[in-house]
Order: structure tokens, then C-alpha cells, then sequence
């Protein structure tokens, strides 16, 4: 049900009766800002509200049988209190947090390196761009992909957000085994282009026979892959193609630059476009990674702003 209200503000962003702006910057709008009922609460839309920005989800959902690596534990929820033995709820949760759309810390994969909790927060928020770079099972992300894709346009600094297509096949089967994957040359193009963080709707910051899926480390916990590669890659063996362990998350982590799996959502309605991103993890001491709710946000009449931290 949308219903209709009249909200006023002025196009600075704030509230109109904030006085200590100059007295000929004011404008006061009359805007009507469409409201969206949920179980029976109205809240402002992601894409209409009074702050004039847009808000995308880019994350997959996190619950009950959320998809999940090969080798890891399902999620598990357990309500310790719900309505009708306590009148409130509350839930626990046993988790990984390398799950669904979330972040690592360098320390993940390298050893000696920040945890999640010790990286600055503007290591969470930033400009940045969508881009398309499609692809199909197995194959490669390569850094001149990514020059091609955004090398025009690509910032120091740059939050970057990869979509190759493979968000729509985020399920419990083929998309953790069959993705394409980040290779060393992409690495190597992010740490050129000075990319604070990077994203991508796809499995892991490295092709998915770089890691233990594969034939890396504790792997192959997917041996039949063997054979199918050898067949896939026309004779090439998949320890030739893919000889080091997760080298994109070595090279990036050991530069600090964080990467984000899994991203997914409303991807496509953003890609092409530069944004602002926010995906704060938790406060979490000594932390592996964290899930987060990733975000893109624009702000098309350029219209709110970050406050001043003026004394009120």
C-alpha cells in the first residue's frame, strides 16, 4: 500500500528550521514523499524519502539455509525467546562469517595483517563504480578486463564492484564450484590503480581452483573437479593453471585492500554507474571478516550532505 505525505526540507538536506545557515542559501520545497507499509508500519522507500537518495541492497539474504561453501557449517538460528513463551524475541546465532555477502580482513589469509576490527572505517564507506564484466563457468577475471571495463574511469581511491552475471546463480550447487574467478593480473591492476576495495558477485577474491575447492592447500574437497577441468581447459591439468593458493587475496590483503564475496541483490540496477558505498562490518575483536549489508546510494539532485558537526 503506498499512502502519500508532505515532508518538508530544504536543499541543503537538513531540517528547515535549522537557523544557523545564511539566511539567502535557504529554500523550503514541498515534496511528496510516497510511503511503503510493512506488517502494518509505514517507513520511507529505499528510492523515494526525504533525504532525496537513492538506497540499493546489494547483498544477499543471510538466514535459515543461506547457500554456503562446500566444507562449512549451515548457519543455525535458534530462538531463545519468542512471542509466546516471553512475550519478546530474541534469536541466537552460530555462524562463519565467510557466508553470504561479507567482507574479509587481511588477516583472513595473511598472516600478520589487520583484523577486522583494527582497519580504519573509511576502509568501509566511499565513491566508487558498478561494472560488467560478464562471464562465463570457470573463466578468468583478468586485469585487462578490468581496464577495458572502467579504465577510463576508475579513481584512487575507488571502492570497485564487480558484476559478472553470476549473482543470479547464487544457490547450493553450481555457483561455488563453477564460478569465474579473480586472477593475479587483476590483483596486479587494483594495486596500480591504487582500488581501496573491490567486490564481486562471485565466490571468493580468487577463482574458485585457486582455493581449496581446488587443488590448493586443504583442497581438493571437490576432487571430481579434476577431471571435469582437464576435459573443460582442452588437456591443461589445474594444478598448471592455477599453481598458488589464493594469490589475488595474498597480493590485495598484503596491500590493504579488502575484498567483498557474494555480492548480489539489486546489482544490476547500479552497474554502469559510479555511487557511494557503506559496509561497516562489526566491532569484532580479532575478527576473521564479517557479514555485512552491503549498500550502494546516489544522489541524483546532489541535493544532501554529510553534517558539518556544527555545535547545536
Amino acid at each position: 500500500m503506498w499512502c502519500v505525505c508532505i515532508m518538508i526540507r530544504d536543499r541543503w538536506g537538513g531540517h528547515p528550521d535549522n537557523s544557523n545557515r545564511p539566511t539567502p542559501l535557504r529554500r523550503r520545497t514541498e515534496e511528496i514523499c510516497p510511503m511503503v507499509e510493512i506488517r502494518g508500519i509505514e517507513f520511507q522507500s529505499n528510492t523515494d524519502n526525504d533525504m532525496g537518495l537513492e538506497f540499493y541492497n546489494l547483498s544477499h539474504r543471510y538466514g535459515f539455509q543461506c547457500p554456503n561453501w562446500p566444507y562449512f557449517k549451515d548457519v543455525q538460528i535458534d530462538r531463545k525467546h519468542y512471542m509466546a513463551k516471553s512475550g519478546v524475541l530474541s534469536q541466537t546465532i552460530t555462524t562463519t562469517m565467510h557466508v553470504t555477502t561479507h567482507i574479509d580482513a587481511p588477516a583472513h589469509v595473511v598472516q600478520g595483517t589487520p583484523f577486522i576490527d583494527e582497519v580504519p572505517l573509511p576502509h568501509f564507506f566511499g565513491s566508487g563504480l558498478v561494472v560488467s564484466v560478464p562471464k562465463k563457468k570457470w573463466e578468468q577475471i583478468t586485469g585487462d578486463d578490468l581496464e577495458k571495463a572502467c579504465g577510463h574511469a576508475i579513481r584512487k581511491g575507488d571502492v570497485l564492484i564487480i558484476n559478472t552475471g553470476w549473482h543470479k546463480q547464487y544457490e547450493d550447487g553450481d555457483y561455488f564450484a563453477y564460478c569465474p574467478g579473480l586472477v593475479p593480473s587483476a590483483a596486479e591492476w587494483m594495486i596500480e590503480k591504487g582500488v581501496k576495495v573491490v567486490g564481486h558477485d562471485t565466490q571468493a577474491n580468487d577463482h574458485p581452483l585457486a582455493t581449496a575447492i581446488g587443488p590448493q592447500r586443504n583442497g581438493p574437497i571437490m576432487p571430481h573437479l579434476e577431471k571435469e577441468y582437464l576435459e573443460w581447459s582442452g588437456g591443461t591439468p589445474w594444478e598448471v593453471d592455477f599453481p598458488e593458493w589464493e594469490p589475488v587475496h595474498n597480493m590485495l590483503f598484503s596491500k590493504g585492500i579488502l575484498g567483498i564475496e557474494n555480492v548480489g541483490g539489486d546489482l544490476d540496477a547500479v552497474t554502469g554507474k559510479r555511487c557511494t558505498f557503506a559496509f561497516f562490518p562489526w566491532n569484532w575483536d580479532r575478527g576473521d571478516g564479517c557479514i555485512i549489508r552491503l549498500v550502494a546510494m546516489i544522489d541524483k539532485n546532489q541535493s544532501y550532505r554529510i553534517e558539518a558537526g556544527e555545535d547545536f
